[in-house]
């Protein structure tokens, strides 16, 4: 409405016009309905738009719209001025063309920029699909790349074909020097079993064997247990003659002979101490005891270590007890030194025993000594 309203007092009042204007068309809508172009300063145009520069189309047309109906001579406003508006049409048709203007530059920027990266994307994008095989068209590139997948698909079996090949021919080559290094063997061993029938011979024919402990009578192979396969006491007896032992045994063994020696020297430091027990003394044996403790102490994780290798569950054993151990070495001191001071007593018994007889053998005896001295010297 209020375009056709403007155009239709254009239409009239062409008198106002000022003649160093040529006619202009209209705004309808978005679009210029003549190729008018304005001649006004863009700044100043915007002074009297009040807007500034930079700023929207919906902004350029609510001014317009507000200044319009507060110029126009037929709005009936007091601030009704024909002049007025004629600057304010003017300046809205420079703004507008000022704005379609930087459309177009950006536009144009954009074209640039669009044909730049146009130019260069197919660089880029040329290797981002069918493995960058090919050139032309995506359906040309595609068939390309199918032909290639066929062409490096038979690369690749005739590649497989030649490894198998060439494995088999390994394979034949090894073969062939296994073969040649067992017939040597055999040889070998060939002429190992004619050199020891030869010297077998040789001896028997020397008599070497005519004088062998057990000739005539058969061979002692099997032990006499008649619920033992022969066979497994054949292997048992081969790897106990080559002094091997299982871990549980050997293990078992050394724990015996740890605990042993442990008894022997807990005793032997008890009785280096002596009675009576000196405070000093006191303490040289209660560290003593202490170091008794812990070698039990290790002994027993060693004996948790048999416990879990031994195959049979009669064997396991038992963990020792360090104060049973040191009352029993207490015990074994004390009988030892009551079997010392009997032996002792003994000694002292029959030496007495020895002296009395001694004497009585002495007063008995002692007068047919006088009489045979007698009887020599009258007989002179």
């Amino acid at each position: 409405m209020l375009t056709n309203t403007i155009g239709h007092h254009l239409m009239v009042h062409q008198a106002m016009i000022p003649r160093s204007l040529k006619p202009f068309s209209y705004i309808c809508g978005n679009r210029m309905l003549s190729g008018y172009k304005p001649k006004g300063n863009v700044k100043d145009s915007y002074k009297i738009l009040e807007l500034e520069e930079g700023c929207s189309l919906d902004d350029i047309r609510n001014s317009y719209r507000s200044l319009a109906k507060k110029y126009h001579p037929d709005s009936g406003s007091i601030t009704a001025d024909s002049a007025a508006f004629v600057k304010v049409e003017e300046a809205y048709r420079v703004v507008l063309n000022d704005v379609a203007n930087k459309k177009k530059s950006t536009e144009n920027k954009e074209e640039e920029e669009e044909d730049q990266l146009k130019s260069n994307a197919p660089q880029h994008r040329h290797y981002l699909s069918f493995e960058g095989v090919g050139y032309g068209t995506p359906s040309q590139r595609e068939k390309q790349y199918m032909q290639f997948r066929v062409d490096r698909a038979t690369e690749q079996v005739l590649a497989y074909r030649t490894r198998r090949l060439e494995n088999q021919y390994v394979a034949t080559d090894l073969m062939r020097a296994k073969d040649v290094r067992q017939s040597k063997k055999v040889k070998i061993t060939q002429a190992v079993e004619r050199l020891v029938e030869d010297l077998i011979q040789e001896s028997m024919a020397k008599g070497d064997f005519d004088n062998l402990s057990g000739k005539g009578k058969p061979l002692q192979k099997f032990s006499d247990c008649p619920h033992i396969d022969p066979m497994t006491h054949n292997l048992n007896r081969i790897l106990i003659d080559n002094g091997y032992q299982p871990e549980w045994i050997l293990l078992q063994k050394e724990i015996r002979e740890t605990i042993e020696r442990l008894r022997k020297s807990l005793v032997l430091s008890r009785s280096k101490l002596g009675e009576p027990m000196t405070p000093y003394r006191q303490k040289e044996w209660n560290h003593i005891c202490e170091q008794f403790v812990e070698d039990v102490r290790k002994l027993n994780k060693r004996i948790d270590s048999f416990n879990l290798v031994v195959p049979i569950l009669s064997r396991q054993m038992v963990h020792f007890s360090a104060d049973k151990e040191i009352i029993r070495a207490q015990k074994t001191y004390e009988a030892s030194v009551e079997s010392t001071e009997a032996s002792m007593e003994n000694t002292e018994a029959s030496g007495s025993d020895t002296k009395e007889n001694k004497g009585e053998g002495v007063k008995r005896f002692g007068w047919k000594s006088s009489l045979l001295k007698w009887l020599n010297t009258t007989s002179k």
